[in-house]
């Protein structure tokens, strides 16, 4: 059973860092690309940002420069490092990965507020 768990989600005030994690089991992690979603109220789901096996990164034009993805294949878990959070950033955000079916974490909210 493949499960994926958030967590590290939180308030912070503008300018402000946090770390997400999603742990990872029911698959080899080493071998799945991982992507990172949020979805804002009223909005769709947007990817994030992406890492794959090899451990090459994209982002959205919108946090490039500021987020960072990483993965730890030893603890099966995947990292997002966000920085300098605007009061845009504020989602809902999900881990994912795919092999013939969509994998969904349960999502951590992360709210960016004064």
């Amino acid at each position: 059973q493949v499960r994926l768990v958030e967590s590290g989600g939180g308030l912070v005030q503008p300018g402000g860092s946090l770390r997400l994690s999603c742990a990872a089991s029911g698959i080899v992690f080493r071998t799945f690309d991982m992507d990172w979603y949020r979805q804002a109220p009223g909005n769709q789901r947007e990817l994030v940002a992406t890492i794959s096996t090899a451990g090459n990164t994209n982002y959205a034009d919108s946090v490039k420069g500021r987020f960072t993805t990483s993965r730890d294949n030893a603890k099966n878990t995947l990292y997002l490092q966000m920085n300098s959070l605007k009061p845009e950033d504020t989602a809902v955000y999900y881990c994912h990965t795919k092999n013939r079916i969509d994998y969904w974490g349960q999502g951590t909210q992360v709210t960016v507020s004064s």
